[in-house]
């Protein structure tokens, strides 16, 4: 099999051009290429094929026998490309095709869903694959355009944009307080029942700080998932204490079934929620429109001012 290279496609666009222009110094003048360039091309690429393709004389230029049927394919040939590096370039500028989008489980439904009908509304020509998991996902591996992430990312490669933040915050239902008494202090936690989120990068130990207080606190308690609904919807039932982002908890601390404790301690006051995108310079128009809504319906969602507002 001939390689394809630059070089070669070069030599092809030659041979077409001198062959419809029917002379190297028209050619020449067409390209913008001395005609020297152009005739060490058309060598080169005959060398390869071992095949004169061009008939050459003082006067003009004409295509051999062989050189007809080189040229008839090599058209429609250049002709496939060029549509092929249109419909490519187009990508990183139209907003059409098939975003698939991984996100969080509970973030996802409660914040996310949302925003897809009116998305698809407004950009007919995207079809989105909205995956929801609290599993980690590699973007690159696994074939998606973006995954949201609540928290820092880990992944070093890929591209991290903000689109919006949160705060941690320790909740629990009134009737477990009820219960087992209200912790006064983070080292009160350790007697208490405390569910744990398997997917937080510190598990199976909480940092906390507060005004530039830092304690460890290694919770244990009933149930330990990697599903942060799970545990979110134990802590409404009254099963334990849940270190959250606000964002997972907000309507229920809205509705008074989980209440703020020891405010103020948190594991991130400002953390980051990113969307993930595969390594490369190129971020195509189907994704950046999808960020760029999140961003914008993101901003305000779910700051908990402790039932003020």
């Amino acid at each position: 099999m001939q390689e394809t290279s630059a070089a070669s496609i070069e030599e092809l666009r030659t041979f077409i051009t001198v062959a419809e222009l029917g002379s190297f110094a028209e050619a020449a003048r067409h390209l913008g290429r001395d005609t020297s360039v152009l005739s060490r091309r058309i060598n080169a690429l005959e060398r390869r094929l071992g095949v004169r393709l061009l008939a050459r004389t003082t006067r003009a230029v004409a295509l051999t026998e062989a050189g007809t049927q080189y040229h008839r394919r090599v058209q429609a040939i250049l002709d496939e490309l060029e549509a092929a590096n249109r419909e490519v370039s187009d990508i990183a500028v139209t907003p059409r095709g098939l975003l698939r989008v991984s996100m969080p489980l509970a973030f996802g439904r409660r914040w996310i869903a949302p925003l897809l009908p009116g998305f698809a509304a407004d950009f007919p020509e995207i079809r989105v694959d909205a995956r929801f998991t609290d599993c980690h996902v590699d973007p690159v591996a696994e074939g998606f355009d973006l995954a949201l992430r609540v928290g820092r990312p880990a992944d070093s490669a890929c591209i991290a944009r903000k689109i919006g933040s949160y705060r941690t915050m320790l909740v629990a239902a009134p009737a477990y307080l009820a219960a087992r008494g209200m912790p006064e202090r983070p080292e009160d936690l350790g007697t208490h029942a405390c569910l744990g989120f398997t997917g937080h990068v510190t598990w199976p130990r909480w940092p906390l700080t507060k005004g530039g207080r830092r304690v460890m606190v290694e919770p244990k308690g009933p149930i330990i998932s990697d599903s942060a609904e799970i545990l979110v919807d134990a802590a409404v039932a009254g099963s334990g204490i849940i270190l959250a982002p606000d964002c997972h908890v907000i309507d229920h601390l809205r509705r008074g079934e989980l209440v703020e404790i020891l405010p103020g301690w948190c594991a991130a006051n400002d953390g980051p929620i990113n969307a993930i995108l595969p390594p490369g310079r190129i971020v195509p128009a189907k994704a950046r429109v999808f960020i760029d809504r999140l961003t914008q319906n993101l901003r305000d969602g779910w700051q908990w001012d402790g039932g003020r507002g």
